[in-house]
């Protein structure tokens, strides 16, 4: 996570997510560089999960041209902790990803997949993907033709507009 000053005087501080560290050691908010103002932090250390339901999702972030991790944060309550924010979850599900931002109560942020994980992601998705052909859903043609009740008066003997309201007629006189 870096930490840079905020731009206005509501926001002291900007966090945000800008690497992901494969095999680090855990850490809870260890500082790893500071020059200035701008600090750089180790926030925590997340296992990323790889699901077999999920391999459309990671084909589809494979194809991009910068593959990425996504980052979801949370606020937390400040009675629980002192940290400004909590590492939920890094997933490579840009699907998943879009749930969570959709929420609104998690922050996501996007950062470069790390060659090691690409090649981790890779190898799953080449080991369990199965593509499923597209099929089109086709009308069920078992009641074509048929009358059907309900739809407008059956006193209109004209297919022009099933829904027209009946017209009584005149008489003429001659």
């Amino acid at each position: 996570m870096r930490r840079t000053p905020g731009v206005t005087r509501w926001a002291a501080w900007v966090w945000k997510a800008t690497d992901v560290l494969p095999g680090a050691a855990p850490a809870d908010w260890k500082l790893l560089r500071s020059e200035g103002d701008v600090s750089e932090y180790h926030a925590q250390t997340c296992d990323v999960w790889l699901y077999v339901s999920d391999t459309e999702a990671y084909t589809h972030e494979l194809g991009t041209a910068h593959p990425s991790l996504y980052v979801v944060l949370r606020t937390p309550l400040a009675a629980e902790t002192d940290t400004p924010l909590e590492v939920v979850q890094i997933t490579a599900s840009p699907y998943e990803a879009q749930d969570y931002a959709d929420s609104g109560e998690e922050i996501v942020e996007k950062v470069p997949m790390p060659p090691a994980v690409l090649a981790w992601v890779r190898g799953f998705v080449d080991a369990h993907h199965v593509e499923e052909p597209f099929v089109k859903r086709r009308r069920d043609k078992a009641g074509a033709g048929k009358p059907v009740n309900g739809i407008g008066d059956a006193r209109i003997s004209q297919t022009s507009d099933v829904y027209r309201a009946p017209v009584r007629l005149k008489a003429v006189s001659e």
